[in-house]
C-alpha cells in the first residue's frame, strides 16, 4: 500500500492515507518521537528506523516470501481469473507459510473516516492506479492489472507488487508497463549512501515524462520492516540532491505509479480505490530495498 505524499506541512494529507490532515493525524505521535530540543534542528528523518542485523534479516525473510507469492500469482493469472480469486491465493498461501496478510484490515482502529481495507491483496486494474479492491470481475484480454502483497512474517514486512499484461494489448500500453518497470530499476540505481530521495525521485521523472507518461504525485514509496508503512517518504519526482540523505541499513519501498496521461488521481466512494481523473490507464511496480554500505540489496527480487 501507498503512502499520500507532501506530509512536511502540517495541513497535508497524513502520510498514513488516513484522507485527515497531517496534523489531525499522525503529527502528535511523530512528534512525540523526537525530543523538543532537537526537533527544530533535525525535523528531517526523525522518525527513520534503521535498521539492525537481527531486523535486516527479518525483514529479508518476509519480503523472499512476498516474491514467492508473487511468483506464485504469475504461475496462475491469466484471462477468466477474478481478482477475488488471486486475493484467496495470496491469502491461502501467506497463512500456509506463517505469515499474515497485511493489507487485510489494515486502517482497523486508526480513527479512520473509512471501512478498514475489506482483501489480503491489492489488485489495480487498467485506470486503477493504486489500493484496487478484490471483486468478482473476471480478467479480460487487453487488461493489465497491478497485483500488491505485502506480508507479516514473524513480525516483519515485505512490500513489493508487479504488472500482469492480460493477452495482446496496443503497443503504447505495453510501453506503459515496460517504461514504469524501468523507472523502477533507475530509481533503485540511485540507492546509495549519501545520494538523496530526491536522486531517486528525479531519475524516475526524468524518464517517464521522456516517454510522455506522467508520475502520480499524490502517493509515494514509504518506509517499511518493522512497520507497515515507516519514515521516509519516497516520492517519485523531485530535484537532485534535493531530500533526506540515504544511510545504511535504512529499508523503504520504491514503487513508481506512472500513467498514460495526466498525474491527477480521485479516490472512489469505498475510501480506497484511486483511479486517473481522465480514466487513462495507470502502471506500477514495486521493491523493498535496503542500502548497503556501498550501494543497495533488493530485498523483493
Amino acid at each position: 500500500m501507498k503512502t499520500a505524499a507532501n506530509t512536511t506541512s502540517r495541513n497535508d494529507p497524513c502520510w498514513c492515507g488516513s484522507g485527515k490532515k497531517y496534523k489531525k493525524c499522525h503529527l502528535p505521535a511523530d512528534q512525540k518521537q523526537v525530543p523538543a530540543s532537537k526537533e527544530k534542528t533535525k525535523p528531517k528523518g526523525r522518525n527513520i528506523i534503521l535498521k539492525t542485523e537481527e531486523q535486516i534479516e527479518g525483514i529479508r525473510k518476509s519480503c523472499q516470501l512476498t516474491k514467492d507469492l508473487l511468483n506464485m500469482v504469475e504461475e496462475r493469472i491469466g484471462e477468466g481469473v477474478t481478482t477475488n480469486e488471486i486475493d484467496e491465493w495470496v491469502h491461502s498461501e501467506t497463512l500456509a507459510n506463517g505469515a499474515l496478510p497485511a493489507p487485510l484490515n489494515y486502517g482497523r482502529g486508526q480513527g479512520r473516516q473509512r471501512m478498514p481495507f475489506p482483501k489480503s491483496v491489492c489488485t489495480s486494474l487498467n485506470e486503477v492506479i493504486c489500493h484496487g479492491i478484490p471483486n468478482s470481475r473476471s480478467l479480460q484480454h487487453g487488461d493489465i492489472v497491478n497485483v500488491d502483497v505485502t506480508c507479516v512474517l514473524n513480525g516483519y514486512f515485505g512490500d513489493a507488487s508487479r504488472m500482469f499484461i492480460i493477452g495482446d494489448v496496443p503497443e503504447r500500453t505495453r510501453e506503459l508497463v515496460d517504461v514504469t518497470r524501468e523507472c523502477l530499476n533507475l530509481g533503485i540505481d540511485q540507492v546509495r549512501p549519501q545520494n538523496t530521495l530526491g536522486d531517486i525521485g528525479n531519475a524516475i521523472q526524468v524518464h517517464a515524462e521522456k516517454h510522455g507518461f506522467s508520475v502520480v504525485r499524490d502517493f509515494a514509496g514509504h518506509g517499511v520492516g518493522i512497520e507497515f508503512h515507516e519514515a521516509p517518504q519516497v516520492l517519485h519526482y523531485g530535484q537532485p540532491g534535493v531530500g533526506e540523505a540515504l544511510r545504511e541499513n535504512m529499508i523503504f519501498t520504491i514503487e513508481p505509479m506512472i500513467n498514460m496521461g495526466g498525474f491527477e488521481c480521485k479516490v472512489l466512494g469505498d475510501g480506497w480505490t484511486a483511479v486517473t481523473v481522465d480514466g487513462t490507464l495507470s502502471a506500477q511496480w514495486e521493491h523493498t530495498l535496503l542500502v548497503t554500505e556501498n550501494g543497495v540489496e533488493v530485498l523483493t527480487a
